[in-house]
């Protein structure tokens, strides 16, 4: 951790990624509308859905870092495909949180086994296999190849995930088709803030776990 905030770019870059979270927190809690019938609960989105985005990017992350595993044959790969999916199953797990608190409401249960929150449930227990793969241990490069492959087979869910409310039938869909592009400025403008501020905690949070990861392999 200390050699990693040694650097002056990485310690700046922690502080505004540091500074825009808080902004974007203080702004979701003080500035965002609350729908009717949601209330409070209509502020989780703004948290829900950039953790999806951050999962789905984490795990994409996995699936290139595998293919580059096995294209270039260095290692520095499996450090970022490993750091990518520690932490995509973070934001999966919390999206998994948010979404039913945020469900409450409006379905009057936390959970519903309907197509999106069934096939997201099942993207977070593959990765928690590829992490349990993993710590079996055995000969390290064929522990890396293999769990690279898996990372690859794994994403397949992916699509599946953000295309189930188009692949099963309106009548078994409990999960919100909500088109961002008509929304209002009031909704539009604090969600887009805050999928950027995911995406900039997600890049220091990979450029930190791979480094971590890095200098334990190296140990």
């Amino acid at each position: 951790m200390n050699l990693f905030f040694k650097k002056q770019s990485n310690r700046l870059f922690a502080f505004c990624v540091s500074i825009l979270f808080a902004v974007n927190l203080l702004n979701i809690i003080f500035n965002t509308p609350m729908v009717a019938d949601q209330h409070w609960a209509q502020k989780i989105f703004y948290v829900h859905v950039p953790s999806a985005w951050v999962g789905f990017l984490s795990y994409f992350i996995v699936m290139i870092a595998g293919l580059m595993l096995f294209i270039k044959n260095n290692d520095k790969w499996d450090d970022i495909g490993l750091a990518a999916a520690e932490i995509g199953t973070f934001f999966m797990g919390l999206v998994l949180i948010t979404g039913p608190i945020w469900a409450k409401p409006i379905w009057g249960t936390f959970w519903i086994w309907e197509p999106r929150l069934t096939t997201t449930l099942i993207l977070f227990l593959f990765y928690l296999g590829y992490f349990m793969f993993r710590s079996f241990g055995g000969n390290i490069e064929r522990v890396r190849r293999q769990a690279a492959a898996l990372g690859i087979l794994a994403f397949i869910n992916v699509p599946i995930v953000f295309m189930s409310v188009k692949f099963w039938e309106p009548e078994i869909q409990s999960h919100p088709q909500v088109e961002m592009a008509n929304q209002p400025e009031g909704i539009l403008y604090p969600f887009i803030f805050s999928l950027i501020t995911f995406t900039f905690l997600f890049i220091l949070m990979l450029r930190y776990r791979s480094h971590i990861i890095s200098g334990k392999n190296n140990f």
